[in-house]
C-alpha cells in the first residue's frame, strides 16, 4: 500500500515538473479564449461597489503562453478593479498560462457619486497582449446616484420624492411624533440587512401609474428575485401608517406589525400592493390590526400572513397566492390564531370577504382558537383552498382552482372561464368602499357582483 501511494506521488512530482519546465509558444497564432467579450454591470448606486463577476481566459493550445501584459485601459482613475487569480492589481505583466490550463479574471466596480440623477453610462476595457495578439474585454456599468440614508432617526416631518432613490444603510427610525411620506414613483432601497422602523406615522402615497418601490440595493438581475436581502419595514407600538400603491420584495419579512391602534384609525391600511419573494412572511402580526384591500402576496417562505395573539384584521378583495417559487412551505398560507403565549392571548376579529386565499396546499388558511378569548369570524364570498368544510356557507367556494392566467409568470389575474368571475358580495356600504373597494389594484372601477380576488374582470 505504501509502495503504491509514494508511487502516485512521484507521478505527480514528475507532472509537475513538466509543467514548470513546458514550452512558452511565441506562435502569433497562439490565442487565448476568453468566455465573455464584454462584461454588463446593471444598475449601480454611486460609492456602493457591485458583486463580482468572474470571466474565465483559457489557454488551448498544448504549450504554454506568455501574456505579456494585462490592464486596465483606464488605470488607477478606472471605476473598475481586477483581480487575477488572487491578487489586485491595475495590471500584469509576463503571466504564463500552462498548455490546456486557465487562469480567473474577476472584475468589480465602485462609481463615484456624480450630480446626475438618471442612470449613467461607465466604461472601460480590460486589454490583453499575447505573441503581438491584442484581446480586449468590454466593461460596461449604469451609475445611479442617490440619497443614502445614514442617519438613525428621522426627528421631523419628512417627505420623500422621485428626484432620486433612496438607500437605506442600517436600521432607520421614524420616532413618534413625525411622520414620513413617500411620495409617488419613489424608490426605497434596502442595503444588506437594513429595515424601517415606525415609531410615528408612514404614509405611501404610491399610485397604480407610479408605484413606490420597497427592496434591496442590489439590482443585478442575478438578485432580482432573491428572498432575504433586507429585513423589513416595522410598526412598532405607537407606529400607524397607510400604505397605497407599493411594491415591496426581498426581505425577510415584508411587514411586521406590533399591537393595536392607539387610536380610532386602523393601525395599518395596506392597498392596491404587492408583497413577494419574502424569505419568512409577507405580513406578521403581534396582537395587531390590518385593514388590507386589493392587495397580491405571493411567493413566502412560510406564511403570507402570521397573526397570532388575536387582532383586528378586516382583508377584502386580495388576492393570496400560496405557490412558492423558492421554497418548500409546509404552513397554510394565512395563519391566524388568538394565542400568543400563556400570558398573551387575546379577541380574534377577522373579517374576509371576496378574497382568493389558494395555492399548492390542500389547506391554505388556519384559523385557530386555542383559548378563552372571544373570536368573532365573518367568512364571506372567499375563493378557499381548505380542508375545513364549515367555511362551505356564505357564498363561499372550497376547493375549486380560481385560473389564474399565468402563476409561473406571476401573472394572477383570472381567465375568462374562472369560477370566480361575479361572485363577489356587494361591498357598496362598506365604509372603505369610496376609499379603496370602488376600484381594483389596476384601478379599474369594481362592477357588482365583483370579481373576487384583487383583478376586477
Amino acid at each position: 500500500m505504501r509502495s503504491n501511494i509514494t508511487l502516485v506521488l512521484l507521478i505527480l512530482l514528475l507532472i509537475t515538473a513538466c509543467r514548470k519546465g513546458e514550452r512558452i509558444t511565441t506562435d502569433p497564432n497562439a490565442k487565448l479564449t476568453i468566455a465573455n467579450k464584454s462584461v454588463l454591470f446593471d444598475v449601480i448606486f454611486t460609492s456602493l461597489g457591485s458583486t463580482t463577476r468572474r470571466i474565465k481566459i483559457e489557454n488551448r493550445n498544448n504549450n504554454a503562453v506568455k501574456v505579456s501584459d494585462i490592464s486596465l485601459a483606464g488605470g488607477s482613475a478606472s471605476a473598475f478593479n481586477i483581480n487575477i487569480n488572487g491578487e489586485n492589481t491595475l495590471n500584469k505583466t509576463d503571466l504564463v498560462i500552462n498548455g490546456q490550463d486557465s487562469v480567473n479574471l474577476f472584475i468589480k466596480v465602485t462609481i463615484n457619486p456624480t450630480a446626475e440623477n438618471l442612470p449613467f453610462l461607465v466604461q472601460d476595457s480590460i486589454i490583453l497582449n499575447t505573441n503581438g495578439n491584442r484581446q480586449v474585454i468590454q466593461l460596461l456599468a449604469y451609475g445611479q446616484n442617490a440619497v443614502f440614508v445614514n442617519e438613525p432617526a428621522i426627528n421631523s416631518n419628512t417627505v420623500w420624492t422621485k428626484s432620486l432613490p433612496y438607500v437605506i444603510s442600517g436600521s432607520l427610525t421614524v420616532m413618534n411624533g413625525y411622520s414620513l411620506t413617500i411620495q409617488p414613483g419613489t424608490k426605497v432601497y434596502f442595503h444588506k440587512d437594513a429595515n424601517l422602523n415606525i415609531e410615528g406615522s408612514l404614509l405611501v402615497n404610491g399610485t397604480v401609474a407610479e408605484p413606490v418601490l420597497f427592496c434591496s440595493d442590489r439590482l443585478e438581475k442575478l438578485y432580482n428575485d432573491e428572498p432575504g436581502q433586507w429585513k423589513g419595514i416595522f410598526l412598532k407600538r405607537t407606529g400607524n401608517g397607510i400604505i397605497k400603491n407599493a411594491v415591496i420584495k426581498n426581505a425577510s419579512v415584508g411587514i411586521t406589525s406590533d399591537s393595536l391602534s392607539l387610536n380610532a384609525n386602523p393601525k395599518l391600511i395596506l392597498n392596491g400592493s404587492i408583497i413577494k419573494n419574502m424569505q419568512v412572511a409577507a405580513y406578521i402580526g403581534y396582537h395587531s390590526e390590518l385593514f388590507a384591500f386589493n392587495n397580491v402576496m405571493y411567493n413566502c417562505g412560510n406564511y403570507l400572513i402570521y397573526a397570532v395573539g388575536g387582532g383586528n384584521y378586516n382583508l377584502k378583495q386580495n388576492t393570496f397566492a400560496g405557490y412558492n417559487l423558492n421554497f418548500p412551505r409546509k404552513t397554510a398560507s394565512l395563519s391566524f390564531s388568538d394565542y400568543l403565549s400563556a400570558n398573551a392571548y387575546n379577541k380574534l376579529q377577522l373579517d374576509l370577504t371576496n378574497n382568493i386565499i389558494y395555492g399548492s396546499l390542500s389547506n391554505e388558511l388556519d384559523i385557530q382558537k386555542k383559548t378563552s378569548a372571544v373570536m368573532q369570524l365573518n367568512l364571506w364570498n372567499n375563493l378557499l383552498r381548505t380542508t375545513n368544510n364549515t367555511y362551505n356557507a356564505n357564498g363561499n367556494i372550497l376547493n375549486i382552482d380560481p385560473a389564474f392566467i399565468n402563476k409561473d409568470m406571476e401573472n394572477f389575474e383570472v381567465s375568462a372561464t374562472s369560477p370566480v368571475r361575479k361572485k363577489g358580495a356587494d361591498l357598496s356600504n362598506d365604509p372603505y368602499f369610496s376609499d379603496y373597494l370602488n376600484k381594483d389594484i389596476k384601478g379599474n372601477k369594481r362592477i357588482s357582483p365583483s370579481t373576487l380576488g384583487s383583478y376586477e374582470k
